[in-house]
């Protein structure tokens, strides 16, 4: 078997193939690292035919739904999973065919109703029903410590030892363990009676993990992060510098349309020598009034340079093919000691 283990700060996403029929599938992949599971699989000489979800995961934007339209192949999750863009629902004991690998599934609710382990030739892969010296949390949505105990004492502990345990996330650096020295080691399996570990588990106060709100809308709808609609604008704009800008400025350059397009009070504060002001969210309703020649060379500034990302590609988009962006915001260009003209422009 081939295993590529893909860290993204304290996510875990694996890669893992036939040796004989170079059939692959990637596990919990992470939007971030679409182009390294692509040149991993190259480099192995893989075809990735099935892109796993463990279960819908809360603490990062999954790769899956992207990967699947880009590869054309299905993205599997457990049958009960929210997802509505799910390609293949897969039940407790169910197989995935790999060449001539066999994975295994194990229904195991707890951190979510819908999270599920692999197993396949000596590992499985825990998802966050088993970590490295911990368990997956069950305050999050549709989490069940009562379902976490039953999964992990009444099912996965009793698995061969052996096994190498490989989970999706560790923050520690650790790469795997197995189910014996988890048994053996792991603070939160010590507490082996069911109302136990349930106390436990309520008592843990956890802090949320960073976006929550917007990786579980993410995950189960198939929507896009702020952070992948950043990355697609800034795929189809050019992007002009500080210095750049502040020669053109001072150059008096009058083919350049500089576009302020955040809110008022901010561009009245200190804005571009000759700026214009259109708000990001006005740009649909006013753009005919105020950018009536679609041919003109326009610049785009905002803050902090995402919102200017945004609205370049948005008016690319509209009929504006001569649309750059400034590359940073006005905060680095206060900060560089730029001039700066205050209040209306005449």
């Amino acid at each position: 078997m081939i295993l590529e283990q893909i860290a993204t700060g304290g996510c875990q996403s694996y890669l893992i193939g036939c040796e004989d029929t170079s059939t692959a599938a990637l596990i919990d992949p992470e939007i971030s690292q679409i182009d390294h599971y692509l040149a991993l699989a190259a480099r192995d000489g893989l075809r990735i035919r099935y892109l796993i979800d463990t279960h819908t995961h809360a603490d990062h934007f999954s790769a899956t739904r992207q990967l699947a339209r880009k590869l054309a192949v299905p993205v599997v999750m457990y049958r009960t999973s929210a997802a509505p863009f799910v390609d293949m629902r897969i039940g407790d004991g169910e197989m995935l065919m790999l060449g001539r690998l066999r994975l295994q599934v194990m229904h195991t609710p707890g951190h979510t109703s819908d999270s599920m382990c692999l197993q396949i030739e000596g590992s499985v892969f825990t998802g966050d029903t088993l970590l490295i010296g911990g368990t997956g949390r069950t305050d999050l949505p549709s989490g069940n410590p009562e379902a976490l105990y039953d999964s992990l004492f009444q099912r996965l502990l009793k698995l061969d030892p052996s096994l190498r345990v490989f989970p999706a996330h560790d923050y520690k650096g650790r790469q795997s363990s197995t189910i014996g020295e988890e048994i053996a080691s792991n603070p939160r399996l010590q507490k082996r009676d069911r109302a136990a570990f349930v106390d436990m588990m309520r008592e843990l106060n956890l802090s949320m993990p960073t976006h929550v709100t917007e990786a579980l809308r993410t995950n189960m709808s198939g929507g896009k992060s702020v952070a992948q609609l950043l990355a697609e604008a800034a795929a189809r704009v050019p992007f002009i510098s500080l210095a750049e800008l502040k020669a053109r400025v001072e150059a008096g350059d009058q083919d350049l349309i500089v576009l302020d397009v955040r809110e008022r009070d901010a561009y009245e504060s200190g804005h571009v020598p000759g700026a214009r002001l259109l708000p990001r969210g006005q740009i649909e309703l006013r753009v005919n009034q105020e950018l009536p020649d679609p041919t003109r060379r326009i610049l785009t500034c905002c803050e902090l340079g995402q919102v200017s990302t945004l609205a370049a590609a948005t008016l690319r988009e509209m009929g504006f093919p001569h649309v750059v962006a400034l590359d940073g915001g006005m905060k680095a260009w206060r900060a560089a000691a730029y001039p700066l003209n205050s209040g209306q422009e005449p």
